[in-house]
């Protein structure tokens, strides 16, 4: 049974960090483009940062510069550290997978995660 099991967030102040986890069990972890989404209250699902392998991270405009997501193949586990935080960053994230990143990118994914809430206060 695939699971996607996110953790980390919390709440901060504006200019803060805070760095997600996503533990995965059930799939071949490292054969799979892994990703992190997030949801506003009434705004859609948007992706955030997206990785292949070890390499070639993709991120959104909106947090480039300060998230970095990185993998830990030999634990299943996927991160997602966030450095200089704002309010609009608020959300729920998601951790999610795919064998294909471009299903990843459009935000179709196989397995979705079921999100850490992260607020940011000004």
């Amino acid at each position: 049974q695939v699971q996607l099991v996110e953790s980390g967030g919390g709440s901060v102040q504006a200019g803060g960090s805070l760095r997600l986890s996503c533990a995965a069990s059930g799939f071949a972890h490292n054969n799979y483009c892994m990703g992190w989404f997030r949801q506003a209250p009434g705004k859609e699902r948007e992706v955030v940062a997206v990785i292949e392998g070890d390499y070639r991270p993709i991120y959104a405009n909106s947090v480039k510069g300060r998230f970095t997501i990185s993998r830990d193949n030999a634990k299943n586990t996927l991160f997602l550290q966030m450095n200089s935080l704002k309010p609009e960053d608020t959300a729920m994230y998601y951790c999610a997978a795919d064998s294909v990143l471009v299903n990843l990118w459009r935000g179709s994914p196989d397995y979705w995660g079921q999100g850490t809430q992260v607020t940011v206060s000004s």
